[in-house]
């Protein structure tokens, strides 16, 4: 495995200037899952000969966009990224813009792998997946983008959006073999196929 130290002035401005942007992201967004997304990457990028700093920074923007919604966040986060001339001391044009392309890649719903390892590091890492930790995040998730409805509909809520990007036939794809990500994706699909423990899952984490 590949040891590298992320740039010291990169993480500085990483850490006070990108991460306290994800505080007003709803929870299942939040700094919490930032820092999560960026120490997996970092973890990942060993495996590989890629430039640690710039998985660190793809990591960090890659949900800034949310500012602007949930539908093209990518792509905003992308063009956040890009429009941030303080990166430029510490990355050329080219590694931006492969940088960018990462960001917009990494959403769980593409079909299309990604266009470069960058991608695919940002990717798995941004996937997360944790049966219980990523139950009660779509149960976050509905309940801040949906308030004032009743307990089943939240459940109708978080039910469709499980079976539909985590069920066998879900949209979610894994690009790495090193990470975790496929045996903790086969925990959550035999919960998913029993509807009990589906309930039970959530009726735990419900508040």
């Amino acid at each position: 495995m590949k040891e590298q130290t992320v740039n010291g002035e990169l993480q500085d401005y990483v850490e006070n200037k990108i991460i306290p942007r994800y505080e007003h992201f709803d929870k299942a967004h939040g700094i919490s899952h930032v820092e999560t997304v960026i120490a997996e990457s970092l973890k990942l990028a060993a495996h590989y000969d890629v430039d640690i700093n710039m998985v660190c920074a793809i990591a960090a923007y890659h949900d800034t966009g949310l500012i602007e919604g949930r539908e093209w966040h990518h792509i905003v986060s992308g063009e956040i990224l890009i429009a941030d001339d303080r990166l430029r001391q510490w990355f050329s044009e080219e590694q931006l813009t492969v940088m960018r392309e990462a960001i917009e890649d990494h959403r769980a719903s593409n079909a299309n792998p990604p266009r470069a390892i960058y991608g695919m590091i940002v990717s798995e890492a941004d996937r997360d997946i944790d049966p219980i930790k990523t139950f009660r995040r779509a149960i976050q998730y509905a309940v801040d983008h949906n308030p004032g409805k009743t307990r089943e509909e939240y459940f109708d809520i978080f039910s469709a959006h499980i079976h539909e990007k985590y069920a066998a036939d879900g949209y979610i794809r894994l690009w790495i073999p090193y990470s975790s990500n496929a045996e903790k994706l086969a925990e959550m699909r035999e919960i998913i196929d029993d509807p009990k423990r589906l309930r039970a899952v959530f009726d735990d984490a419900f508040l």
